[in-house]
Parts: structure tokens; sequence; C-alpha cells
């Protein structure tokens, strides 16, 4: 059984909207970088074995500082991307609700087999996402290892761990905040368990 501490990346700059990132390579606020201070000030006392991060900028400046504090090397797994939302990318839904309704509309119903135009469908996105987080149970097993990610991606893949109906993400996890640490134990038959969902840095025992 490895322990994974999923942490998605702290605020960015398309925060405010909010602003369909996606795969869009988008850099950290100043809050989002006292986020990452915050997460390698917690980090030494969780005891990793490791630390891994999604290789956009926004989670490469959240997860290396954690990893510099902990004298581990920072692994990049660009499988740990978030969704691509195509033409999507950089929009709000409000744009969207006027602009391209029916594709909108499309996606919210049906993240897993519907992607906005030019984008990812949700099981493209589990695929390869639940693939690495097999891989690193397997080079780390009975480890702890800091997951640093994105919101829908981790969401996603959650629901399909768990045994939980994907399409009903947004309903049954409504929210994963910046910063914040969703801890999940994972075997290498599959067998998953969650003991902390969405919980801030604040909040962990240090």
């Amino acid at each position: 059984m490895t322990t994974l501490l999923l942490v998605r990346h702290g605020q960015t700059v398309w925060h405010e909207g909010p602003r369909y990132a996606g795969s869009s390579d988008v850099g950290l606020t100043d809050l989002g970088r006292a986020q990452a201070q915050q997460l390698a000030a917690w980090a030494p006392s969780a005891n990793l074995d490791a630390i891994v991060s999604s290789q956009l900028t926004r989670a490469v400046d959240t997860a290396r500082p954690a990893a510099d504090a902990c004298g581990l090397d920072l692994r990049i797994d660009a499988r740990l991307a978030e969704v691509d939302f195509g033409v999507a990318e950089g929009r709000t839904r409000a744009d969207m609700a006027v602009d391209m309704p029916a594709e909108l509309a499309a996606h919210l119903a049906d993240p897993m087999q519907r992607a906005f135009p030019g984008g990812e469908t949700g099981l493209e996105v589990v695929g390869r996402a639940a693939a690495a987080f097999r891989d690193v149970c397997a080079t780390h097993p009975d480890g702890r290892v800091l997951v640093v990610g994105h919101s829908m991606t981790t969401r996603l893949v959650l629901c399909v761990l768990l045994g939980i109906d994907p399409t009903t993400f947004r309903t049954v996890m409504p929210y994963l905040g910046n910063g914040t640490v969703t801890t999940l134990d994972l075997a290498d038959d599959g067998t998953a368990a969650l003991h902390g969902y969405n919980v801030p840095l604040g909040a962990l025992p240090s």
C-alpha cells in the first residue's frame, strides 16, 4: 500500500473567473507562490519518499520548494497534467454559455465521453493519470509520495479508483482548493482508500 498525498498547485493568474487553464502553461500568483512555500514548510514533516509533479509550470513551481526542503529530486510526469480543454482554454463558463452553449452543455453533462472541440475526454485523462499513479505505487511500495497536480484530473481519477461514477465528480467532489492535500492509500491490486479530501495545510499535523 502506497500513500499518495495529492496536492493541487497554488493559485494561478487565471484564477479569477475562473478560466479553464487545462493544458495552458500559466504561472502562479503571489498567493500561489506563498502556498508553495507553505507546502515546503510542511513537507519535511510528512516523511516523504518521493515528490512527483505534472510538467506544467504552476505544478512544478508549487512542488519544487517542497522537494528542495526535503532534499528530494523532483520527478516530472506529464501524465499528471490537467485536462486539455481544447477551444475552452483560457475561457470562462460565462463566455462559453454565450459563444458555444451546446459544446459547454455536452461537456458538463458527460465529461468522460464529451470533450470540448480539440480537447481530451475524461476517459483519456483517467487512462494516462491512473497509469502514472500506478507507476508511483510500483516504484514506492509502502512509501509516501507527494503528487502535485491539478483539480479536474485529480477528481476524475479519484472517482474511478474509489468506484464512484466519474460523471458525477462535480457533485461528489465539487471543489479542490489550491494548495490543499488529499490523502489516498493505493494498493498494487487497485484497492484504494481515501483518508482525507481537500484538507488545508494548516489543518494537517506537522
